[in-house]
């Protein structure tokens, strides 16, 4: 998703995502050869595999969001002239991204693509009955509980069984502690936490050297259990992504560019060309930032003081895209093993996925960690990432893509809401 290190092959990706599905079909219970029943032998395989694999995501979970949000919040809050820019910028991305999560949902809700799978097949090693009644017996106080693990009574406590919500509001408060407190005990505590944050990057880069193994497992696990019947839900499962990705881009977006910033949006989509063929080929937002950068500038015509503060930032914490791509993903996994959400868990998940998105920004495959970290906080089973991730590789390019577009329209947004007026001039990029 974002970052400057070489990614794994994608042709590596794609070609173990074809195996899994090949081999694991081929390994479906009452498949044999020679008189082995290959089912009983290759099925414990794939399950050690692929756990190992979500074990290693799991492990960089706590240190990476923690240092994440820590760092961020530092540093915007070291930021002299942050001020009134800083606020409209920050309230422009919290925005656009609880607008694409909704959307998310509404899609997911709609098509309801894990209902295809019986819960039965892929249910072996999960006790659904048990999540489905530890849910059912929070929501008479959910409210209280999630007040609870907001305000934990101990941090340390909270980091070591990974609760999510007590870890980023500790961060949260935390980093803005930081940025307060005398300047050289602040530097010595900033280069703490961004050491632990580029070293959790360099972990998490070690672990995506194994990508095509981990999916291959985790694919072969999934066509095992319930063989090609699996595409049909995996099918609706990209769709709905995708059409809330194009419903968020192609119509909230220009609506907002329209209707607040009074600016054409076709104009805007022709700017920013540079930019979005850059992200979507390369699955990184930090890779495109130069390119995003000057299509803001020099492109739509945004004053380099307001270009300079709100595109950074953006591909630090505005991740529209992954934040509707985390939704319907956790959305789509409770369906699957057929865990019925209320409302109020649903909005639960809304909530995890606005705050994930921030806190594991500008990491390789953070789409995938912070769908960890939602799962882990509702108590769903973290292995349906197995579900749909011979789709991840292709949406990471989609979301990605809709990461940086995002990111352009809110420095469009913050230029005219100062009152700039030669944004997205026609002179400025024709």
């Amino acid at each position: 998703m974002t970052a400057h290190k070489k990614k794994p092959s994608p042709w590596k990706v794609f070609i173990a995502i074809i195996l899994g599905m090949v081999i694991g079909s081929f390994t479906q219970q009452g498949s044999s050869i020679f008189g082995l029943e290959l089912y009983s032998f290759t099925y414990p395989i794939y399950t050690l595999f692929g756990k190992i694999f979500i074990n290693a995501l799991t492990l960089v979970v706590v240190p990476l969001v923690s240092s994440s949000i820590i760092t961020g919040i530092a540093r915007i809050g070291n930021e002299g002239d942050f001020g009134r820019l800083g606020v409209k910028t920050f309230g422009f991305y919290l925005g656009t991204s609880l607008l694409s999560i909704i959307i998310g949902l509404l899609f997911v809700n709609l098509l309801h693509p894990g209902s295809i799978i019986n819960p039965e097949t892929i249910s072996t090693t999960v006790n659904v009955a048990e999540i489905q009644q530890h849910l059912a017996t929070q929501e008479s106080s959910r409210f209280t509980d999630l007040l609870l693990q907001i305000v934990p009574s101990n941090i340390i406590d909270t980091f070591g069984k990974g609760q999510m919500l007590g870890l980023i509001f500790f961060s949260l408060i935390f980093g803005y502690c930081i940025s307060k407190i005398e300047s050289h005990t602040s530097s010595i505590m900033m280069g703490f936490w961004q050491g632990l944050f580029q070293a959790m990057i360099q972990f998490t880069h070690v672990i995506m050297k194994f990508l095509p193994l981990g999916v291959f497992f985790l694919v072969a696990k999934v066509f095992a259990e319930s063989g090609f019947q699996s595409l049909r839900s995996l099918g609706l499962f990209t769709l709905a992504v995708l059409l809330g990705l194009a419903v968020f881009t192609f119509v909230a977006l220009p609506l907002l560019l329209k209707f607040v910033a009074n600016v054409k949006p076709s104009r805007h989509f022709r700017a920013m060309g540079p930019a979005l063929i850059t992200a979507f080929s390369t699955s990184s937002s930090s890779a495109s930032l130069p390119v995003t950068i000057d299509c803001v500038e020099k492109r739509a015509g945004v004053s380099n003081k307001i270009c300079s503060l709100v595109i950074p930032l953006g591909t630090s914490i505005n991740m529209s895209g992954s934040a509707l791509y985390e939704c319907v993903a956790a959305m789509f996994i409770a369906q699957a093993y057929g865990i019925e959400l209320s409302l109020t868990t649903q909005f639960i998940v809304v909530l995890l996925s606005l705050i994930t998105s921030i806190g594991v920004a500008g990491v390789p495959s953070a789409s995938l960690v912070a769908i960890i970290a939602i799962l882990k906080s509702l108590g769903l089973p973290i292995e349906g990432i197995g579900l749909f991730i011979a789709v991840d590789r292709i949406l990471d390019m989609c979301r990605t893509t809709v990461n940086v577009f995002s990111d352009s329209c809110c420095a469009i947004l913050v230029a005219r809401s100062e009152g700039e007026k030669n944004v997205l001039a026609k002179d400025t990029f024709e």
